[in-house]
């Protein structure tokens, strides 16, 4: 049976008592911890910086960053001195194929996984001689830029494609999806072939976070 990774969002999070939010975290049944990182011009929306990463890097969770960001390549290396363990960036951020290699190249010789990320509007086509170099996939099921919104079901096809393509080839990466996943939700994305799901409100909101953890996996 494949294992399902749960990554909470700390987006969704109450930063004024972030770190007492997420300490208890992988007790609770969560596996990595995702940093949704805007810059207010890629998405329309600003989140933090690398600063806020480096204050709860001794949580025993994966750091898992998602730059959605126009420049990837110039502030990435910030994230992997505050501990970053996955440096995810958005296909549409770079403007040509040569700089993506280049910059998974540059992800990689830090010793840290790489992860590309297309939007919601993106095929997977656009991204398929990437894949055999790619750790991870991360599927955007909404806009990016905001917190709880509607889960797109057309990321369900995509999910699909990702899956048959890995088993096809032997690739290695895992499948994250982000964006509207709930109780209701994850069956679908899982059973689509899902490894990874990216969930922030739905968790944090919870009054038992072990609770809502268990549903996403179907306990």
């Amino acid at each position: 049976m494949r294992k399902v990774f749960i990554a909470p969002s700390i987006l969704s999070a109450d930063f004024k008592n972030l770190y007492n939010e997420i300490k208890y975290l992988k007790e609770e049944g969560a596996d990595y911890l995702h940093f949704d990182v805007m810059d207010g011009h890629f998405v329309p929306n600003i989140s933090f910086g690398s600063h806020v990463l480096n204050s709860i890097k001794d949580v025993n969770l994966i750091k898992d960053v998602h730059l959605m960001i126009d420049d990837p390549d110039k502030f990435f290396i910030d994230f992997i001195k505050s501990g970053a363990d996955i440096i995810t960036f958005h296909y549409e951020a770079l403007k040509n194929k040569e700089d993506i290699f280049k910059l998974i190249k540059k992800i990689k010789e830090k010793g840290v996984k790489v992860g590309i990320s297309i939007k919601p509007n993106t095929g997977v086509e656009e991204i398929l001689e990437f894949l055999p170099n790619l750790d991870l996939v991360l599927i955007m099921s909404v806009e990016p830029g905001f917190g709880g919104q509607k889960f797109m079901e057309n990321s369900i096809n995509k999910i699909k494609k990702l899956y048959d393509l890995k088993k096809v080839n032997g690739y290695n990466y895992l499948i994250e999806v982000d964006g509207g996943i709930n109780d209701l939700t994850a069956k679908s994305v899982v059973d689509a072939g899902a490894d990874i799901l990216v969930s922030g409100s739905y968790i944090f909101k919870a009054k038992d976070k072990k609770e809502a953890i268990k549903k996403l996996l179907g306990e």
